[in-house]
């Protein structure tokens, strides 16, 4: 079992920056990919940021390359969600997930989640 626990989450306005961080615990941190979904209200889940094991493979859905940033310091346990310049579209309830395995951008290739914590962009 793999513990995933986000924080970071709030209120910013268009254009500002949020660093969220996704605590794990449970497993060997380091054999397991990473990666970010959101998913706002009366939407899907989509998927935002992946990252590999050892940190060298990232992937991004388009709509956030430039903007954010998937970092991940497996002495801490930790993977890391940079945004920057935040549009009002951003705002959603951001999840991390865990798995082993390489990465990809697909929910269902991830089987530990976390509880998620809110973004919201203001206009």
């Amino acid at each position: 079992q793999v513990q995933l626990v986000e924080s970071g989450g709030g209120l910013v306005q268009a254009g500002g920056s949020l660093r969220l961080s996704c605590a794990a615990s449970g497993r060997t941190f380091n054999d397991y990919r990473m990666a970010w979904f959101r998913q706002a209200p009366g939407k899907e889940r989509e998927s935002v940021a992946a990252i590999s094991w050892s940190g060298r493979i990232t992937y991004y859905v388009d709509s956030v390359k430039g903007r954010f940033t998937i970092s991940r310091d497996n002495a801490k346990n930790t993977v890391y969600l940079q945004m920057n310049n935040l549009k009002p579209d951003d705002t959603a309830v951001y999840y991390c997930a865990a798995a082993r395995g390489m990465p990809t951008l697909r929910p269902g290739d991830y089987n530990y989640w976390g509880q998620g914590t809110q973004v919201t962009v203001s206009s």
